[in-house]
């Protein structure tokens, strides 16, 4: 292991900063657990790497680094892949297809991994489990989102029961860390340092008032959030712009765009213009959105939200950090994603919709992980946060509620039946449990088990859900031992919900007494709680729905128009005519035009549809229904690719997806043996020349075709076009 010297020389360091002092003095280099809670850009990774290289290189064990998002664990991947590979430390990522034991990752040293990728790992018996010497949760304040919090509780809860490991919890500053270090049974270090100075104001009327130092005015008639910006890219530095929904994010960005277009200097325009034509083309048709998108990063400002393309957001994010784009205005959902500090961090928006209570203000945890942001490290002496009100009576409220307010505790979120239905099985199909006694114990020794000791309530649904799963035959007992059916098994490693694979079941049965085509196996699959949010029914589309609904061929039995689940089986109907749409070759702009749903939400559903179609194909093989095994399989590649059925045959070669596929097809290539009879020439005319070089190897032989069974089908159709 290097030594201190070495260590900070290679991580561009003179010395370890208090927080990390203080974790090597509570003993995160001798083996301790460790809860680390303190501030965004405090250095807290750096701690995690301390702790890695005395388990990968003194220890000779594994590291595993558990992220709560993809993104997070693309940045941490590569950041460490090119600091430590150079050791010899072998660094492996693992995020997808939950349905494998990734027996590679065998041979790796420091793994990391989502929480759910991980929790899909530990059901498949992995062999190296064993060989794991630090477990690193980061983001731990994350088990108290109703979303991904479980699944972060349940892995942790194994994990204990599972390994000797060292356990180290990275936290933004939360009020119960100590909690948590109960549970993990762990020191804590508690920390407000942050490496550059954050000062917090709140702007209102003309000027910015800051806790700290001196207030300044901004000048200038336009939108608060416009001077702010303009006022920082003089300076030449950036700005992040937090506001409630994509909607609000697009248009900001566009208003800050036309202010700004004509003060971009003539070197940044030329590369700005680049990234613009890449971020365009990211769609062979470019949707409104794509080229609101593209005009506003041409102007040096771009908006980031989930409803963009992966590679779109990549192309924004490396341009911010070139200090190409001078603002970013996203939702809060970036303050989660990948790292990009900037100067001056504006929060328009300190209300957003929930479902439950409407607009109401953000927590205080996320007002700080979205200031966390304000401040680059090696660029900037301070950084500043910035709430934006409309009125000083306004101002005063949000300066109590969020400078001076305190961050509230974190609370588990596990007692919601979907998730419990879903773990519950995975504990027994993995036999961690065998009884119902056990699945009590388990849950004794969870967070929620902590903080609410032997709660009736919670014996209740797990009572229910184990009654659940033995009544649809997932689990069987024998006196008082519990043991996992094959199907129950199978639909653990899964990874659905057993209420969706009832719902699979039950429909294949249908299928043999209805008539089955693709709308009827994709309407039954939108039904599933993996679908959700369905989209939205407008006012005015409840009739032309129902009308649809009555003459449709259904798998299943439709709500009451009085039960409380109506309105939802309408959303479902209205996502599945959506998919349908776009399985019969409606392009991205026509979705987003008719349904109002972005390429980015639109992709996540196909990638969300195409698992749930690989699971019926497995369930069906399981469960009896091999005569609609082909429906499946075909329906499942017209969902993937967009296409109608009689391009399913040419999208089967590598490299032609469905606009190439149709090409072909129209230009009167309409099978396999049409392609190889044709004159590369030809082709190289229709689809260009080295995508016929390529249809032509593949049909010499000299070139494996796509693999349709493949898990993860989608990752083929995402390459073609």
């Amino acid at each position: 292991m290097p030594n201190e010297e070495e260590f900070l020389k290679l991580s561009g360091l003179t010395s370890f900063n208090p927080v990390q002092q203080e974790s090597i003095k509570a003993g995160i280099l001798i083996g301790e657990n460790l809860v680390v809670s303190a501030p965004t850009a405090s250095g807290k990774t750096l701690i995690a790497e301390l702790a890695m290289l005395r388990c990968v290189l003194e220890e000779k064990k594994k590291t595993v680094y558990i992220v709560p998002l993809r993104a997070l664990a693309s940045e941490k991947y590569e950041a460490f892949k090119e600091k430590y590979e150079k050791l010899g430390i072998k660094i492996a990522i693992s995020v997808g297809d939950y349905d494998s034991s990734d027996s590679w990752l065998e041979k790796y040293d420091v793994i990391i991994l989502t929480s759910e990728k991980f929790d899909s790992l530990l059901r498949r018996d992995i062999s190296w489990i064993s060989s794991i010497g630090l477990v690193v949760a980061d983001e731990i304040h994350i088990i108290g989102d109703q979303n991904r919090g479980p699944t972060m509780e349940i892995l942790l809860t194994k994990l204990k029961r599972l390994t000797k490991a060292q356990f180290l919890a990275l936290s933004a500053t939360i009020k119960n860390a100590r909690e948590i270090a109960d549970w993990l049974d762990a020191k804590v270090v508690e920390s407000d340092y942050r490496p550059v100075k954050l000062y917090e104001g709140v702007y209102a009327e003309g000027k910015i008032a800051f806790y700290g130092k001196e207030s300044i005015a901004i000048d200038g008639t336009e939108l608060p959030e416009i001077k702010i910006v303009h006022d920082t890219a003089k300076k030449n530095k950036q700005s992040l712009v937090f506001v409630a929904t994509r909607k609000s994010a697009e248009a900001t960005a566009e208003r800050i765009a036309n202010y700004m277009a004509d003060k971009i200097s003539n070197a940044d325009a030329m590369e700005l213009k680049k990234t613009s034509e890449e971020i365009l083309h990211a769609l062979e048709y470019p949707t409104r959105q794509c080229e609101r998108l593209a005009k506003c990063v041409a102007g040096g400002i771009a908006f980031h939200h989930a409803g963009l393309l992966g590679k779109q957001r990549k192309l924004i994010e490396n341009a911010f950090k070139a200090n190409l784009i001078k603002a970013i205005v996203a939702t809060p959902t970036l303050a989660m994603g990948v790292n990009l500090p900037a100067y001056r961090v504006l929060i328009r928006d300190a209300k957003r919709y929930y479902a439950l209570t409407g607009y109401s203000y953000i927590p205080v945890l996320d007002y700080q992980q979205m200031t966390g942001r304000a401040g680059r490290p090696q660029y900037d002496t301070h950084g500043e946060a910035i709430l934006i009100a409309k009125t000083f009576e306004e101002a005063e409220d949000l300066a109590e509620r969020y400078i001076m307010g305190e961050t509230e505790e974190i609370y588990s979120k596990l007692a919601s039946e979907p998730v419990l239905r879903v773990h519950i099985l995975a504990l027994i199909a993995t036999e961690t449990c065998n009884s119902l006694q056990s699945v009590y114990d388990f849950f004794s020794r969870t967070f929620y088990g902590l903080q609410y000791g032997s709660s009736s309530e919670l014996a209740e649904k797990i009572d229910s859900i184990v009654d659940f799963l033995k009544g649809n035959r997932f689990v069987e007992q024998n006196r008082d031992k519990l043991r996992a059916t094959t199907i129950g098994k199978r639909v653990s490693e899964l990874y659905i919900d057993p209420d969706t694979a009832v719902k699979i079941i039950e429909g294949l049965k249908n299928s043999k007494d209805a008539k089955t085509d693709s709308s009827a196996l994709i309407e039954l699959l939108t039904t599933s709680l993996e679908m959700r949010p369905h989209l939205n029914v407008r006012q005015g589309e409840f009739k032309e729905i129902y009308a649809k609904i009555s003459s449709a061929e259904l798998l299943h039995e439709m709500p009451d128009e009085w039960d409380y689940d109506y309105e939802e089986s309408l959303k479902s109907f209205k996502t599945a005519l959506m998919v349908c749409d776009w399985a019969n070759e409606a392009t991205e702009e026509q979705i987003l035009e008719i349904y109002n749903l972005t390429p980015g939400e639109l992709h996540n559903k196909i990638s969300i549809m195409d698992w749930l179609f690989y699971s019926a194909q497995e369930i069906a093989i399981l469960s009896g229904a091999k005569d609609i095994i082909k429906d499946l399989r075909k329906t499942r590649v017209r969902v993937v690719y967009g296409i109608k059925e009689e391009l399913l045959p040419l999208v089967k070669l590598r490299d032609i997806g469905r606009f190439r596929a149709r090409k072909l097809f129209n230009a009167g290539f309409k099978t396999v043996e049409q392609l190889r009879e044709a004159p590369e020439i030809t082709l190289a005319a229709l689809i260009g020349p080295n995508v016929a070089k390529s249809v032509k190897k593949q049909l010499s032989g000299k070139e494996d075709e796509k693999n349709f069974e493949a898990k993860g089908l989608f990752e083929f159709a995402r390459r073609d076009n």
